[in-house]
């Protein structure tokens, strides 16, 4: 299946929020919080998820393939907008654009925070490639519910205020004569 772009937005465009959805844990977590706040939401998988019906959800389903759900979200996610995701790829694309990546925990992966996480999954990839056995992951609790929903609403606020102030024009440099 072709996706078509998303329209272009003008530069006091609302903030959008995009799903990785396809093992995403907080779904319905983000379509309250986009709801409250009256936020487009994409809900990006390469598989037919059920969403609530909502004019600001959309469904969005890629082609089979590795990577295109991250793609897709890649390609059309800008400044302001919010991600949610636990892969780190992903999140460093989407941070490089401006936007906000949180995890399901709730994790701020910023300009600060990407290259360490970027560097842990690497180790982590070459110590499984090697064989050594790796710890899971701890289980997902109600207190990681409840801090992705802070920080949520919290990356919300920020972007809403950001996207909001007003674009400043490039200073007038007269031609030369």
């Amino acid at each position: 299946m072709t996706q078509t772009p998303l329209p272009e937005r003008p530069a006091h465009r609302a903030v959008r929020i995009f799903i990785d959805a396809d093992a995403c844990p907080v779904r319905d977590e983000t379509y309250r919080v986009a709801q409250r706040y009256g936020l487009h939401t994409y809900v990006v998988a390469n598989q037919l998820l059920g969403v609530p019906a909502s004019p600001l959800i959309e469904r969005i389903v890629v082609s089979e393939g590795m990577d295109e759900a991250d793609n897709w979200i890649a390609d059309q996610v800008q400044t302001h907008d919010i991600v949610i995701s636990g892969d780190i790829p992903l999140a460093a694309r989407c941070v490089a654009k401006g936007a906000c990546v949180l995890d399901a925990r709730g994790r701020v992966l910023d300009e600060n925070a990407i290259g360490m996480a970027l560097a842990v999954r690497n180790l982590m990839d070459d110590l499984r490639s090697t064989g050594a056995i790796t710890q899971g992951g701890r289980s997902y609790s109600k207190s990681d519910r409840s801090t992705f929903l802070s920080a949520l609403d919290t990356a919300v606020v920020k972007a809403r205020k950001k996207a909001a102030q007003p674009v400043r024009p490039a200073p007038f440099i007269p031609p030369a004569i």
